[in-house]
């Protein structure tokens, strides 16, 4: 099972970018999944999340910027990020939670994408 992100670049303050995390597996379940991000010297953070069901939740500091969507036929989450901010600079990671029959699997990490905004 591996998670592939992709998206990430250098963008203007102010633009946007459109993360993509692909699940390749047919054998899990895949339930919660999630966007966090690390910046040099700080601690790796969520970003946002979203359930099977389709639930979501956000970091206060991107709420209203971000999006974070699924398709679930796709295996595939993204994470659309407008009115960025030189302070989302980090590398963004993608998340998932596997279950196997009804019971809780892993979690497993994609190897993370670079995004830079700049002022």
């Amino acid at each position: 099972v591996q998670l592939q992100e992709s998206g990430g670049g250098l963008v203007q303050a102010g633009g946007s970018l459109r993360l993509s995390c692909v699940v390749s597996s047919s054998t899990f379940t895949i339930n919660t999944m999630g966007w966090y991000r690390q910046a040099p010297g700080k601690q790796r953070e969520l970003v946002a999340a979203i359930s099977g069901g389709g639930s979501t939740n956000y970091a206060d500091s991107v709420k209203g910027r971000f999006t974070i969507s699924r398709d679930n036929a796709k295996n595939t989450m993204y994470l659309q990020m407008n009115s960025l901010k030189p302070e989302d600079t980090a590398v963004y990671y993608c998340n998932a939670e596997l279950y196997y029959n009804g019971n809780y699997y892993s979690k497993i990490w994609g190897q993370g994408t670079q995004v830079t905004v700049s002022s």
